[in-house]
């Protein structure tokens, strides 16, 4: 890859330099954020420009009393996060490494945490949209009322897009208010069939947890780490997350314990927001915080990420797992370090989510092996964000080489 690099100041600039592009040189382009991202497999290409969006970081508009902001897509994540606080309002969506990590990246990523399951995704939070096609059109979708809903369909297209769609050049969120304080349960059970049943009796729970996270040991060992706290890892472990009030967190968390004590927990304590900050901090970190050979996220329906957990663990894999919306990211151990080993880990995982109509993709990848670990998604859905592509991008400029693979 190149080290062309080019960085609009403003969003007519960004549209001017892709337009010239597309009717000139028809140079590969890669929006690049916080290049938090950037080693997503992709296929290698020494005429590509990288266009970064880092210094597109203007506050638009900012009517706290409406709940809800318009800023340009390079800001950081942090950046936005501290003038939020100033009014007690949060985005609340969990994305790692978010002091370098772009809101346009974010969302073209479509980036989600642990509190997913109590507060969403993007596809909840995003109201309206600027971006510029590989042609260099500017075109555009909602707008900056919550009550506008044009266009919200467009806006939806984007989040995921990888950036394949369009440059995002501005957002237009809704926001909520930060809670005045949070706990986190923490559970231990000897396998992970243990957890489903668990998970099946919160699904009726009179708390509102906002949080469900399962860790296979090794996992729960990395977040025990990181957040320096002698924590109970030696076996499947569950976590489950509260916010709101000082009264109503306490009340949560109770009733929390007083559901789980009697399914057998081997383990089982609350923790304050000040002891569970760096929990949640780690957890946010744990896709990206490795050096492992590969690493991929699953998509499975909720009731099949249990199973899928313990089939990845005894294969040496490190799973953290949103149990609540059935998606898990794992990290290979090092000893899968080989193209044969890995495929021998691999191969048996691919088959049992084809059975249950998951999926998994890949977020690091080493290059070489790309071609043989990937296979082209397929299928009604996929053809249609294939013609997609082709309408906003007739020339496969936006990221050429970032097909969405999986396995």
């Amino acid at each position: 890859m190149s080290d062309s690099e080019f960085s609009p100041t403003t969003q007519g600039e960004l549209a001017r330099y892709l337009r010239d592009n597309a009717a000139g040189p028809k140079h590969p382009i890669i929006p690049a954020g916080g290049r938090t991202a950037l080693q997503t497999p992709r296929a290698a290409d020494v005429s590509a420009v990288v266009v970064g969006m880092g210094r597109l970081t203007q506050v638009l508009d900012y009517p706290a009393r409406d709940m809800t902001v318009t800023v340009e897509a390079g800001i950081k994540v942090d950046d936005l996060a501290a003038l939020l606080r100033q009014e007690r309002q949060q985005l609340p969506i969990d994305i790692p490494q978010s002091s370098r990590a772009t809101l346009g990246g974010a969302i073209a990523c479509n980036v989600s945490g642990s509190r997913r399951y109590g507060y969403g995704t993007f596809r909840d939070y995003l109201i309206g949209v600027s971006a510029v096609d590989g042609t260099g059109r500017p075109f555009s979708a909602g707008g900056r009322v919550v009550k506008n809903v044009a266009g919200y369909d467009l806006c939806k297209l984007l989040i995921g897009s990888l950036g394949t769609l369009g440059v995002i050049s501005q957002v237009t969120l809704k926001l909520k208010p930060i809670p005045e304080t949070s706990g986190l349960l923490w559970a231990t059970y000897d396998m992970f069939a243990e957890i489903d049943d668990v998970l099946a009796r919160l699904l009726k729970s009179d708390a509102r947890p906002v949080q469900l996270d399962v860790l296979s040991p090794s996992a729960a060992a990395q977040i025990a780490s990181e957040c320096r706290r002698p924590l109970p890892t030696d076996r499947p472990a569950l976590l489950v997350g509260v916010e709101g009030s000082e009264k109503d967190v306490a009340w949560q968390l109770g009733a929390l314990t007083r559901e789980l004590a009697p399914l057998g927990p081997d383990d089982l304590f609350a923790l304050n927001d000040a002891e569970a900050g760096p929990i949640r901090t780690a957890l946010t970190e744990f896709s990206t915080e490795s050096d492992a050979p590969l690493s991929f996220k699953a998509s499975l329906p909720p009731s099949a990420v249990a199973d899928f957990a313990a089939m990845a663990v005894q294969a040496g894999v490190s799973v953290l797992a949103h149990a609540g919306n059935g998606i898990l990211h794992g990290h290979f151990p090092d000893e899968a370090g080989t193209f044969e080993r890995t495929i021998k880990i691999l191969t048996p995982m691919k088959e049992w989510l084809r059975t249950r109509r998951g999926h998994l993709t890949f977020s690091r990848l080493p290059a070489e092996w790309t071609e043989g670990l990937s296979s082209p998604a397929t299928g009604p859905e996929w053809e249609l964000m294939g013609r997609l592509r082709a309408a906003f991008d007739p020339h496969q400029l936006l990221n050429p080489g970032l097909t969405l693979h999986g396995a």
